[in-house]
């Protein structure tokens, strides 16, 4: 280990632990995953359970991790760089022993080690690992992708979060309805995570201000708040790819100030005496509360103040325990809002700097100003965050009073550079005015934030136009792209391991951190062989899923059928329903005997709906109900299965993107912003079928046009739809296999013979399609014939899944993060050097 890292005289290896503890051999991972049994665990190899060999095994590489990590803390120490500080409400991170085991490069050594006690197939205990319930989405997934490609490219880094103990929920289907059940994902314990209950951060809610003299005759606020909670870090070490660069991710878990009233007990008061208790930990229970309520949505705010007040006070405790002062504190930290939830930092950072460390107004916006940067993730307005003003003064009082000052200074600028324009005025007050006060926090970003940035080219374009105009106005310089990515290490290397082999002996054996080389591989495109082995490797993945279809759904699916897979959020906008008509489509050419050209096609659907979100429940009771039917009828067998897997997440994820032939990305033009899925299946060689919409426009750039099966109106076309009297019932009216799909679906025949079931699902594409299905459809079953026919040419369909591969280089993570950390961070690498034996 490098003389640098050694401190107060004490060697590396002694400060980081016993060389021969944290080696990489199947012997060091023997005696690691022992150890931990009998000294950890309190058991024996002899009576070792799966989940007990889990539990050792990932003690044991956590192990390694923190031997990197805490070496990594000294040469922060030691060096001082500027590091990134990433904010969100969700972080998806997955199961974490496959994935480190790939990043150590030790992925063998573990599963030599196992064999001695008597586990012949690692899977078997990679299984055994609970999903973490710490995100739901893309928003998620991409800040798990970010924060490992930044350990990966060794730039300093912490990504703040909470430590949700529930998650948001499982999913289980019951009769084709949606069921949500609690997320128990602690209840086996956690490896992965170390607490530091002495870092824990107090966080103050509700009660009053009152102005004051402090001992220099300077007129100050203090904020007396009326509640209370502790914010308790648990640290998550980051590991990146073939570096000792180990980041973390602290979460913060919600613990009451005063956990037990003695007096309330005694005086017979029993739920009175853990009432402060319940309350505060219910702002770490779950993912996303339901904002249907009042409490709700009380819930909702104090969750997203909790983890940006507990960060940001760990961000200054940082610079003061490191003697620097915190007029430097953007010197120090660039601090990135992933989305809206977090916006609160602003007006909480001016509190600390104002109130708690007595900068001046001037100083304390500058520094904000300088730190915090946003990315905005969608157009729709219930992401926005917009919160009551009443509601907010009951939970915020002091940061109302921070906004409107904000607000103030601000407005007066917007007068003397628009002298007459009130309703530019009005729009980008940080308080709304009508239909009841209201509290504009993606205006409280724009406002404050240096950079203001988008997640592909087109939603970049949509949030400067259409979302934030006046500021884009007021600031040009502010707003910019940087187009999303996902990681290939998890979604590649190691979620598809027969094209991880083939892509090794032809690419090296680091190719999943040289994503700008893959493009060696259409040298390859024109090779029957090699285009054969491709073939084989898709072949592996999509027996694989067959086999879990079996297990999950008790449906026999033909693993040599098309794949068509659409997986993600169940929403409106992203159309499941047009998939779902396009299928009853598909089905009705089945039964009328119309079956030149059609191949045989697997439907893959997943996602889950927000509780609160009806309609996209009855999506998911339409998709059920249409794959009931058509998997029981003799005519289709051969031709058409329908899949719905229930509960999907990383875990499942990664069986079914590398199995994936044909990637569903069927969205409204202009309304998804990027989409991470749509990446992901792209570099596992799935084709595209899809709209101009989020990234889609830069997959069908990268890949070619000839590559990727295009449908729709632009965003364009859709907005000029909407200025106009679109009438969806002339566009059923022109389609009479369309009109055939209606008429059986309002019959029952999908629902058990209840006429009324999905009558409001039709009810609203007939009337209003919010979303424009009615509109799309056509254009889409044109695309789906496109897709029949380049299908049955096997050889020519390999040869675009090699091309889609081999030219997704550019929607690695690695490429955003660095874009982010030169464009818009300003923060640069910090190598770590280790001794040989780590």
């Amino acid at each position: 280990m490098a003389d640098g890292l050694s401190v107060h005289g004490i060697p590396a290896p002694a400060r980081y632990g016993d060389p021969q503890r944290t080696g990489l051999t199947a012997s060091d991972l023997f005696d690691g995953i022992t150890e931990h049994l009998f000294y950890t665990l309190g058991s024996s190899a002899l009576g070792a359970s799966d989940h007990d060999l889990y539990m050792a095994l990932s003690y044991a590489v956590r192990d390694r991790l923190m031997t990197r990590h805490l070496a990594y803390k000294d040469a922060l120490r030691s060096q001082r760089p500027k590091a990134v500080a990433y904010l969100s409400a969700e972080f998806l991170i997955g199961p974490q022993l496959a994935n480190n085991l790939y990043m150590l490069g030790i992925r063998d050594a573990a599963a030599e080690a196992l064999k001695g006690f008597g586990v012949q197939d690692i899977e078997r205990i990679l299984d055994v690992e609970e999903e973490p319930g710490l995100g739901n989405g893309g928003l998620g997934r991409l800040a798990a992708c970010f924060i490992e490609s930044m350990a990966t490219l060794e730039i300093p880094a912490t990504g703040y979060g909470i430590r949700y103990e529930f998650g948001i929920f499982d999913q289980r289907l019951h009769k084709g309805w949606q069921v949500e059940i609690t997320d128990t994902w602690l209840k086996g314990g956690w490896p992965w995570e170390v607490v530091h209950s002495e870092k824990s951060c107090l966080v103050g809610f509700a009660g009053r201000t009152e102005i004051f003299q402090d001992d220099g005759g300077h007129q100050r606020v203090r904020w007396l708040p009326a509640e209370h909670a502790l914010g308790i870090p648990h640290d998550v070490p980051v590991l990146g790819y073939r570096v000792n660069t180990c980041n973390r991710l602290r979460l913060w878990r919600a613990e009451a100030t005063e956990a037990f009233d003695f007096h309330a007990f005694n005086g017979g008061n029993f739920r009175g005496a853990v009432e402060a208790k319940v309350s505060s930990e219910t702002l770490s229970k779950i993912l996303y509360p339901n904002d249907g309520t009042d409490a709700g949505r009380r819930l909702r705010l104090k969750q997203q103040f909790f983890f940006v007040s507990c960060s940001l006070q760990d961000m200054i405790r940082n610079l003061v325990e490191r003697g620097i002062a915190v007029e430097e504190f953007a010197r120090h930290w660039a601090v990135q809002l992933n989305d809206t939830h977090p916006a609160i930092a602003v007006a909480e950072l001016m509190r600390l700097l104002v109130d708690e460390h007595h900068l001046s107004w001037e100083k304390a916006w500058d520094v904000v100003h300088r730190s915090i940067t946003y990315t905005n993730h969608t157009l729709l307005p219930e992401a926005l965050e917009c919160w009551k003003l009443q509601l907010f003064a009951s939970v915020l009082p002091r940061h109302l009073e921070i906004i409107y000052e904000i607000n103030r200074r601000f407005l007066q600028w917007v007068r003397l550079s628009r002298p007459g324009d009130s309703e530019l005025v009005e729009r980008v007050s940080l308080i709304a005015e009508h239909d009841g006060k209201a509290v504009r926090m993606a205006n409280l970003a724009a406002v404050a934030c240096r950079h203001i940035n988008g997640v592909a080219e087109l939603h970049s374009e949509l949030v400067r136009d259409d979302l934030l105009p006046e500021f884009a106005a007021l600031h040009p310089e502010r707003f910019t792209n940087v187009t999303n990515g996902v990681t290939p290490r998890r979604w590649l290397a190691v979620a598809n391991p027969p094209l991880n082999l083939l892509l090794t002996e032809v690419l090296g054996d680091d190719w999943a951190a040289r994503p700008a080389e893959w493009g060696q591989l259409e040298a390859h495109q024109h090779d029957p062989a090699f285009l054969d082995r491709w073939a084989a490797c898709k072949q592996s993945c999509k027996q694989r899923l067959t086999s879990l279809i079996a297990e999950r759904t008790g449906e026999n699916v033909d693993p040599t059928s098309l794949f068509d897979v659409q997986v993600k959020r169940i929403h409106e906008y992203k159309r499941q329903h047009l998939n779902g008509l396009q299928v009853v489509s598909r089905y009705l050419r089945i039964k009328h005997g119309q079956t030149d050209g059609l191949h045989p096609r697997t439907v893959i659907f997943g996602g889950k709906a927000a509780p609160g979100y009806w309609m996209a429940k009855l999506i998911i009771r339409f998709l059920h109900g249409v794959a009931d039917v058509v998997n029981n009828d003799p005519d289709s067998k051969d031709l058409l299965k329908v899949v719905f897997l229930a509960d999907y997440n990383i875990k499942l994820g990664e069986k079914v993107y590398p199995a994936a032939d044909l990637s569903e990305q069927i969205s409204t033009a202009g309304l998804e912003a990027s989409g991470t899925g749509n990446m992901k299946l792209t570099m596992n060689g799935a084709l595209t079928i899809g709209t101009l919409d989020g990234a889609n426009i830069e997959i069908r750039e990268r890949v070619g046009a000839d590559n990727f099966f295009l449908f729709g109106r632009t965003a364009q076309e859709i907005a000029d739809l909407r200025c106009v009297s679109y009438r969806p019932w002339e566009r059923l009216e022109q389609q009479p296999l369309l009109q055939e799909a209606f008429r059986l679906i309002e019959a029952g025949f999908f629902s058990e013979g209840d006429s009324e079931l999905f009558r409001p699902l039709l009810h609203q594409l007939r009337t209003h399609d919010p979303f424009f299905v009615l509109e799309d459809i056509e254009d889409y079953g044109r695309a789906q014939g496109d897709v029949d026919r380049a299908w049955a040419d096997r050889h020519h369909w390999q040869r675009m899944s090699l091309l889609n591969m081999a030219r997704s280089g550019f929607f690695s993570s690695d490429r955003a993060i660095r874009t982010y950390a030169s464009s818009i961070w300003g923060v640069s690498p910090l190598p770590v050097a280790m001794g040989s034996g780590h």
